[in-house]
C-alpha cells in the first residue's frame, strides 16, 4: 500500500497564509462573522482528520493509485476491514454510486456486489453479507469480474440440433465458437449484432441455451442503460442497451474480454484523481 499523504496540524495556519496573499483577502479576514466561519471550517477539516485517521489514509492511497493506473494494469485493492462503522459509512457518502453495478456468483453459491464509485475505476466490492469482506478497489473492473468470467465459464462451446422453427442460429454458433477459441489477452474484441440478424425467437431462445448462463452480470446506468453478462462460454459476453421505456433497442453478442463499456478508460482515472484529491483536500485539509 503506498504512503497516505500525511495529516498535518499546521494545515490550517499554512491556509490562512495563502488566503490572505489574494488580493481583498485581508479585509475578509478582519471581518469578525467571516473570519470566524473560516476558522471553524479550518477546525472542522482538522477534527475530521483525526477522528476518521483511517478513513483518511484510505483515501489518500486511493487517489495516488488511480493517479498512475492504467486500464491494462493489475488492479490495487484496500481493505476496509480496519475501518469503524462510522468511517466506513464516511467512505461511502464520499465515494457515492456511479453508473456501474453488479453481482459475481461464486462457487461457494456467496454472491459478490460490485459497484463503482461517482469516482469512475474506483470501486466497493463486498463479497457475502458480511461488512468485513468489503474492500475497496481502483482499476479499470474489479479483477473478481474478469477471475470469474475466465475460472468459472467453460471453453468449449457443444453446438446442438437446433429445434424446429430455428433459421440462422446454426451459422451464428459457428461464428462465436471459432471467435472465442481463438481470442487471446490483448486481441481486439468481436462484436456480432443480433439486433441486424434475422434471428427468430426460436434463434435467440437456442442460441441462449447453447451458450449458458454465466458468473457476471453488471448494470451500467447513464444515457439510457446497457446490460453486461458473461455467458456460460468463456470469452463470450452479452452485451444489451435499452431505451427509456426498457425496451432492448441494440443486442450483441462480444466475444473478447470484459466488454469495454463497462471499463474505465485511461483518462477516466486521472480525472478520479484529481477529483477525489480535491475532496480530501475540501474535507480533511
Amino acid at each position: 500500500m503506498k504512503t497516505a499523504v500525511p495529516v498535518v496540524s499546521g494545515a490550517a495556519d499554512r491556509a490562512a497564509s495563502d488566503f490572505t496573499t489574494r488580493p481583498g483577502c485581508l479585509d475578509l479576514l478582519y471581518r469578525p462573522a467571516t473570519s470566524a466561519l473560516v476558522t471553524r471550517v479550518w477546525r472542522d477539516c482538522d477534527e475530521r482528520a483525526r477522528k476518521y485517521p483511517n478513513a483518511t489514509l484510505l483515501l489518500s492511497n486511493a487517489a495516488a493509485a488511480v493517479g498512475g493506473q492504467r486500464s491494462g494494469a493489475p488492479t490495487q485493492l484496500y481493505d476496509l476491514a480496519y475501518l469503524s462503522d462510522v468511517e466506513r459509512k464516511l467512505i461511502d457518502e464520499l465515494l457515492g454510486e456511479g453508473e456501474v453495478t453488479g453481482v459475481v456468483a461464486l462457487p461457494d453459491g456467496c454472491l459478490a456486489q460490485i459497484r463503482e464509485s461517482v469516482l469512475a475505476g474506483i470501486w466497493r466490492v463486498r463479497i457475502g453479507a458480511e461488512p468485513a469482506n468489503e474492500y475497496v478497489e481502483v482499476g479499470g473492473i474489479p479483477q473478481i469480474v474478469r477471475r470469474a468470467a475466465t475460472d468459472l465459464t467453460s471453453a468449449d462451446l457443444v453446438i446442438g440440433t437446433p429445434p424446429h422453427g430455428a433459421m440462422n442460429v446454426q451459422p451464428v454458433l459457428a461464428e462465436i465458437r471459432e471467435r472465442a477459441s481463438a481470442w487471446r489477452f490483448g486481441m481486439a474484441a468481436h462484436i456480432i449484432n443480433l439486433t441486424l440478424l434475422p434471428m427468430s425467437i426460436v434463434d435467440l431462445t437456442f442460441l441462449q441455451q447453447s451458450l449458458g448462463n454465466g458468473p457476471v452480470h453488471l448494470m451500467l446506468r447513464g444515457y439510457g442503460a446497457c446490460r453486461v453478462q458473461a455467458t456460460g462460454t468463456r470469452n463470450v459476453w452479452s452485451v444489451q442497451f435499452f431505451n427509456s421505456t426498457d425496451n432492448i433497442i441494440l443486442d450483441t453478442v462480444e466475444i473478447g474480454g470484459v466488454p469495454i463499456v463497462a471499463l474505465a478508460a485511461d483518462e477516466d482515472f486521472q480525472d478520479s484523481a484529481e477529483r477525489l484529491q480535491e475532496i480530501i483536500r475540501a474535507y480533511f485539509t
